[in-house]
């Protein structure tokens, strides 16, 4: 892969995610903490309105505004649809980006811990896992390489490499110290190892165990769309703690308990994630699996 030379670090893509937003005050402040010798490092506070407001976002989930037919559709033009489109120009455009890689800052609700989830499974995010793991071993790596980053709908996916720092558990608009300096921490990490890749002084790295997306799983509901049940007390919390066939996973309020008869061995995460309950989700699966560099 080509050196990396510009990196967009972001934070605020979602309003009542405060550790990124606070980050970027900092950084702005002390600039010299994002800066490294063989690239450049710009902020970009993504949805100032939504934090005014104090939600997620205005009118729809800004990160998820960033196919590339969304982009080009201009009858798409709604608070978020409109900025996915600005900070597009601003960053990119996708599929021929100004900037190299954006590091996007992510809270979640959900137990599971300081996560750095790859949009790709090259060489260089292989190496990047490793690079994490080793100086920070509580991080959690997630793969989301289902598809090619192109069809990726994160604003991390306008620029050829991307990657998002998701750190909880953290309620919606409260910030956590401990959270706040795992991101950090996680952030200047990532900012260290592209310095290294660059200068080709990276150290001796191992193979590590990660986790791939698999699937997402719905609330229970009816026919009318309401829902008859919540994530089962067994599941809760335990974020990237192994599900087997036959374990519960979801209690209905009637009393009736439901089991999980996957036919790989699961890895819940962001379970119960406050943000997603408009949409009904309860939680992604994953597979457990080794990356071998």
């Amino acid at each position: 892969m080509d050196e990396i030379k510009s990196v967009a670090i972001v934070g605020g893509t979602h309003g009542n995610e405060f550790s990124g937003i606070y980050l970027l005050r900092q950084w702005e402040q002390q600039p010299q903490r994002i800066q490294r010798q063989s690239f450049s490092t710009s902020t970009l506070f993504a949805n100032p309105p939504s934090y005014e407001a104090n939600k997620r976002y205005l009118d729809s989930d800004l990160n998820r505004q960033f196919s590339l037919a969304d982009l080009d559709n201009i009858e798409l033009a709604n608070y978020e649809q409109s900025r996915a489109k600005a900070i597009n120009a601003f960053l990119g455009p996708k599929g021929n980006a100004k900037t190299d890689l954006i590091i996007d800052l992510h809270n979640t609700t959900s137990n599971m811990g300081p996560s750095l989830i790859l949009l790709q499974s090259d060489d260089f995010n292989k190496k990047m896992g490793a690079y994490v793991m080793q100086n920070m071993p509580e991080a959690v790596i997630v793969y989301e390489d289902q598809c090619p980053v192109e069809e990726q709908l994160f604003l991390c996916s306008i620029t050829q490499q991307g990657v998002i720092v998701e750190i909880g558990p953290q309620p919606q608009s409260v910030l956590r110290q401990d959270v706040l300096d795992q991101m950090e921490k996680m952030t200047l990490l990532i900012l260290d190892f592209i310095d290294a890749y660059n200068s080709n002084t990276l150290p001796a790295l191992n193979n590590y165990s990660a986790y791939r997306y698999k699937e997402t799983l719905s609330l229970p509901t009816n026919e009318q769309g309401e829902r008859i049940g919540m994530v089962h007390q067994h599941v809760q919390d335990n974020d990237f703690v192994a599900l087997k066939s036959g374990d519960p996973i979801f209690k209905l309020f009637s009393g009736e308990e439901i089991y999980w008869h996957g036919e790989y061995e699961a890895y819940p995460h962001f379970i119960n994630e406050a943000a997603y309950y408009d949409n009904n989700l309860a939680m992604s699966m994953a597979e457990k699996f080794t990356v071998v560099l």
